[in-house]
């Protein structure tokens, strides 16, 4: 039996993905302080968009600041896990279009250019975040 056991495992560490690029995009944001870095130069960026300023109104921007940071970090394979709301339930019923949506991402890029974060680095974010946009956009 144990050598059974010893084969599995085996077996399943050989299946265990090679790719680190998780923990590389991670450290490529500046791990957890690059990240808070890049999360308050959004809030800026956003403060100073007329067209995403009313998107936050109603938002707790230090509850906001918090849980997008930790997204990021998740995202990017940081150590963080993101606990907070889905995207579908953050956003319904706020009929974002996408036009909206586009302007905000523009906000995140302008942040992470603010903070010199390579363009490479910054398309590898914004592909992690993409699938998020079926439940952000129409809700």
């Amino acid at each position: 039996m144990i050598p059974a056991a010893i084969a599995t495992a085996v077996l399943l560490s050989a299946c265990a993905p090679v790719n680190r690029e998780p923990d590389a995009l991670y450290h490529e944001l500046g791990q957890e302080a690059g990240i808070e870095a890049i999360v308050d130069e959004f809030l800026y960026a956003l403060a100073d968009n007329d067209r995403s300023l009313p998107l936050f109104a109603n938002t707790n921007i230090e509850r906001f600041r918090t849980q997008f940071a930790l997204q990021l970090c998740a995202v990017s394979g940081g150590p963080c896990e993101y606990e907070g709301d889905s995207m579908a339930a953050t956003h319904r019923g706020m009929n974002i279009d996408r036009a909206q949506f586009n302007t905000v991402v523009s906000d995140l890029i302008q942040a992470m250019e603010a903070r010199k974060v390579p363009t490479a680095t910054q398309n590898r974010l914004l592909a992690r975040l993409a699938p998020m946009y079926s439940e952000i956009v129409g809700q």
